[in-house]
């Protein structure tokens, strides 16, 4: 298990603990579940809204590196609360190889501790925290990345989730 400190972690999610449970429509058609996942080690990353400069790079750059999550093993999701229309549309548009996952009720985000106040610009509201999880193949919290910059982040994802 690859350790976190205090200061990357959600509260809502302890490393070690079992990851919260969730089960939202997929971009394609069907669904992602936790449970879906029993078994094998899964990378849950929360993106703030489909198609934006940021999400667009951290998706193409999960997707590139599907082939060598794939080879460990490890399954990727991305999240977002936009709905599935929008998921289906930014999926197909950049030709997206990873599965993204539609929480437009905001369950799962917060469960997971990343539907967080936000400020721009002096203005402040809710949204996503660009963040990531990893889960183990016991269905445990293994590491959580909070503040996520989306450069070299998918790398030092999958080394972390080939190092389980």
């Amino acid at each position: 298990m690859v350790p976190t400190d205090s200061s990357t972690a959600p509260a809502a999610l302890v490393v070690g603990e079992p990851a919260p449970a969730f089960d939202l429509p997929a971009a394609g058609g069907g669904r992602v579940s936790l449970a879906s996942f029993a078994g094998k080690p899964l990378v849950v990353y929360f993106f703030p809204k489909a198609d934006t400069q940021g999400c667009t790079r951290e998706a193409l750059a999960f997707s590139a590196l599907k082939p060598a999550f794939d080879r460990a093993g490890v399954a990727v999701i991305g999240v977002s609360a936009d709905p599935i229309s929008r998921q289906d549309k930014f999926k197909a548009k950049h030709d997206l190889a990873v599965a993204l996952g539609s929480d437009e009720t905001r369950a799962m985000v917060e469960a997971y501790g990343v539907w967080v106040e936000k400020s721009l610009y002096g203005k402040t509201s809710m949204g996503i925290e660009r963040a990531t999880v990893l889960i183990g193949p016991d269905g445990r919290v293994a590491r959580v990345w909070r503040k996520v910059k989306v450069d070299g982040h998918a790398d030092q994802v999958l080394a972390a989730a080939t190092a389980l």
